[in-house]
């Protein structure tokens, strides 16, 4: 089994120094405090600062910890705090609707699961939080496209797998459907990510109306669907009310 990596070890500890600094440190500092070498602690600093996570003073070279890992740090308390406030409404909503919830934030150009509640049934099923699931083929992934412009971008760049029949894999299908999503202000798919499967979702709302990840049900479409290709109505008013709710816990207020 490896072991630790050392340079990492260093750089983490010099990160928790100057996260408990009052103020900048130099290179002389930092190494006598860790009893590290001035060499080893500079060259570490570099890197640290080439990436983000420190910031070197001009005048003085000291450094302080670097505004990527404050962005790192408040990513991880949104998702946090999204998925603290929707616990409860994303219980209420799969006992609602009989169906699956997933409560999902954008990362890599793909949407990361962030909460799961199983099926209210006594069928077997797998946890899904943590997994990544693709922009163009899940509703989740709508959403996101369609009211985050950097995530949109991110979608420009990348193919679009098919992985059914009905996936959408152009361009011009895919702005179609997010048009229609900011018109309707929610989304659907239907079979375009798994066969006999369905989802709905809509998205929640931080403060000032920003949109800060999605909620949705998903099962099959017999269930989800009328006719087997149009969402049921009472399921997208389930869905968009759970959304509304969490937002409001957020802190979105009207929109």
């Amino acid at each position: 089994m490896p072991g630790p990596v050392q340079s990492i070890e260093r750089a983490a500890a010099i990160l928790r120094l100057l996260a408990r600094g009052s103020g900048r440190l130099g290179v002389g500092e930092i190494a006598t405090s860790l009893g590290l070498a001035k060499g080893t602690t500079h060259g570490i600093l570099r890197t640290l600062q080439r990436v983000g996570f420190v910031e070197q003073d001009k005048s003085s070279g000291k450094y302080q910890l670097g505004a990527t890992l404050l962005h790192l740090g408040t990513s991880y308390l949104d998702v946090n705090e999204l998925r603290s406030r929707a616990i409860n409404w994303a219980d209420a909503l799969a006992s609602r609707s009989g169906e699956a919830v997933r409560i999902g934030t954008p990362l890599d150009g793909k949407v990361l699961v962030v909460h799961h509640v199983f099926r209210p049934d006594d069928s077997l099923q797998s946890l899904d939080v943590g997994s990544l699931l693709p922009l163009h083929a899940t509703a989740l992934g709508k959403v996101l496209l369609a009211y985050d412009a950097d995530v949109a971008d991110c979608l420009h760049q990348a193919e679009y797998a098919p992985f059914t029949r009905r996936t959408l894999t152009t361009k011009a299908a895919l702005s179609r459907a997010v048009a229609e999503v900011r018109e309707q202000g929610w989304a659907a798919e239907v079979e375009e990510s798994a066969a006999g499967q369905a989802s709905i979702a809509a998205p929640i709302r931080g403060y000032g109306g920003l949109v800060v990840g999605a909620i949705s049900i998903a099962g099959s479409v017999d269930r989800v669907c009328n006719g087997g290709s149009v969402p049921n109505t009472p399921m997208v008013t389930y869905v968009r009310d759970a959304a509304r709710a969490i937002s409001r816990d957020l802190g979105a207020g009207r929109w």
